[in-house]
């Protein structure tokens, strides 16, 4: 009954409710079956045919056929000599309701643009089966659909209506909270009221009565969520047994096109209703007497120097960061530093290997496994004394210095190309500020593809730490640090990575980019 739910939060999918084997049928009423079988594509055929024929194919696919039928909003006809036809996605499968006399497959149906979903649903009459029978093939239809990820999830929803062009509120409530009812999430909103105030609400949520985060906004309260987490005092379990994830209300959204790999929020939100829940490498930076968690980048040089330091261009939007960076690669801008490095591989052709080695390695999620506060540093802050393999090396030509956790760090921008979610290493890519003008233009332009990992210009290492010492240039009044895209004093910090310490819902194993 649509009453009671067919699966509960607490039962995996793929393994609970009763197993049927994958090519039974469910005849609902003379000329009306549904039919579970293997082929890879729903279809929806609607025509002139004198029987109604719904199948549910495993992986991805139902078929309905009926004589006279209307024409579904949302979904694309091919027409044929018999009748027309549709496809839906089983990933686009939201829930299904029965009651005693009829069920009704809730769906994400695609708009005519492509670019985005909406929910809609099939509502069938039965007769002949019994209840149970028909509870029973709806629970095989949603083990098929959410293979793999967990029905029923429970989010708290964190709305900032500062990030971005100020939409985040509106686009949640126009194209987030119908898809997350329609699978009959559960949700509970709140609005942030000032910076930082994402921290105080992580760091008193009850871990216990959500399953993950969602963020409306930009990557800043994202990276708000995991700090909050990481004040309280089960910290490990709290950043282990919360997950998070995002909706791209803000400008730079790199969480949702690394683990969502769209910027659209109706996509991203089925994305995260059907993700699996991942691991994710998180970063200590200490700075002074200050720790605190990175999941994004740390960046010195000129991509801080334009994210943070072009603010007087804001009235170009995305265009500020283009013209910002043209400007100083044309100067051959240079940021001098002091850098000590703990490298783990140092080789393109050995980061290739790891990289294709990563692909398809099972994760080790165990959640109430861990206890206590966040773990201790393996090389200590920044004050302490450099461990014996990291070697102080001054930079007096820095041109960038950044350190990446995900592919992307934008749209557009597959920076960190070779980067994994859960390696227990970070990406540091370095380059000379003096490289000619040219040379400069060429890593801007392949960024966008990852290209600019091959180039020779480009130092691309993965490293388990470092420690950096920023050096003010003579005549520059503001001089920055952007760490996930927020400002930090202009002081030295040390970062270092924490394998799979952080936990986000992802639609795959790897992030949403080509790799290397």
């Amino acid at each position: 009954m649509s009453s009671e739910p067919l699966l509960t939060a607490e039962q995996p999918l793929g393994g609970a409710g009763p197993q049927h084997p994958p090519s039974r049928s469910l005849v609902l009423a003379k000329g009306l079956t549904l039919t579970i079988g293997n082929k890879m594509r729903i279809t929806l055929q609607i025509g002139v045919f004198p029987a109604h024929v719904a199948m549910v194919w495993k992986n991805t696919q139902v078929l309905f056929r009926r004589g006279g039928g209307v024409l579904m909003h949302g979904l694309k006809l091919k027409k044929g000599a018999t009748g027309g036809s549709a496809s839906i996605m089983l990933y686009n499968v939201l829930w299904v309701d029965v009651e005693t006399s009829s069920i009704t497959i809730k769906f994400a149906a695609t708009k005519f643009s492509k670019a985005s979903v909406k929910p809609t649903c099939l509502t069938y009459s039965y007769e002949l089966p019994p209840l149970s029978e028909v509870e029973g093939w709806a629970v095989t239809l949603l083990q098929l659909a959410y293979e793999g990820s967990q029905i029923q999830k429970r989010f708290k929803v964190l709305i900032n209506p500062f990030g971005g062009q100020g939409y985040a509120k509106n686009l949640f409530e126009k194209q987030s909270l119908p898809l997350l009812s329609a699978a009959n999430c559960t949700i509970d909103v709140e609005t942030t009221e000032y910076h930082g105030h994402a921290i105080e609400i992580a760091k008193n949520i009850d871990i216990d009565a959500y399953d993950a985060v969602i963020c409306c906004s930009g990557d800043g309260v994202p990276s708000e969520v995991f700090n909050g987490l990481a004040k309280r005092d089960d910290a490990i379990k709290a950043l282990r047994r919360i997950a998070v994830c995002q909706l791209p209300c803000g400008s730079g959204n790199a969480m949702c096109w690394n683990l969502a790999g769209t910027g659209d929020v109706s996509v991203a939100t089925l994305s995260i209703i059907k993700s699996i829940r991942k691991p994710l490498d998180l970063m200590s930076i200490t700075q002074g007497e200050e720790r605190f968690l990175s999941f994004l980048t740390q960046s010195f040089g000129i991509i801080a120097d334009v994210d943070l330091g072009t603010e007087e261009l804001r009235w170009m939007g995305g265009y500020r960061f283009t013209v910002g960076l043209v400007h100083r690669l044309w100067k051959q801008t240079v940021y001098p530093c002091d850098i000590a490095v703990g490298v783990a591989v140092d080789t393109k052709e050995t980061i290739r290997d790891h990289y294709r080695q990563g692909v398809g390695q099972d994760d080790d999620d165990d959640p109430s496994s861990e206890t206590g506060g966040l773990p201790p540093l393996q090389f200590g802050t920044v004050d302490s004394p450099l461990p014996q393999d990291w070697q102080l090396i001054h930079h007096p030509n820095m041109g960038n210095f950044y350190a990446g956790n995900m592919a992307y760090v934008s749209a557009g921008a597959d920076f960190f190309p070779a980067s994994l979610p859960n390696d227990g290493l970070f990406d540091l890519v370095c380059i000379n500020g003096t490289i000619s003008r040219r040379s400069a233009m060429a890593v801007l332009l392949s960024v966008e593809t990852g290209a600019h990992f091959e180039l020779p210009q480009v130092s691309y290492r993965k490293v388990v730490g470092y420690r950096i010492i920023p050096h003010k240039r003579v005549g520059v009044e503001e001089e920055y640090i952007s760490i996930d895209g927020e400002r930090v004093p202009f002081a030295p910090f040390q970062a270092e990575v924490h394998s799979g310490l952080g936990t986000v819902l992802a639609k795959g194993h790897l992030y949403q980019a080509p790799g290397v």
